[in-house]
């Protein structure tokens, strides 16, 4: 659910194709910074209905995804 959420979110973003989005894709291929990884959490937290604080390091959109999945099993 949280891969699905945040690969339509960067297709969106990105004029793509959601099956375009691997979890092992980085978000400097894809053209995402970290201003851009912020905009997306706070559509995320919208989304999952969770507020969802960024404190570590994420390069991957699997990343991401372990690290919010990580935070809302808390």
């Amino acid at each position: 659910m949280v891969f699905e959420a945040i690969a339509k979110l960067i297709a969106e973003r990105n004029e793509c194709d959601v099956a375009d989005i691997k979890p092992e894709t980085t978000f400097a291929e894809l053209g995402i910074d970290s201003l851009d990884t912020v905009e997306m959490l706070m559509n995320l937290e919208d989304e999952l209905g969770q507020e969802i604080e960024l404190d570590e390091k994420v390069s991957t959109v699997g990343e991401l995804v372990a690290f919010i999945e990580k935070k809302m099993a808390k």
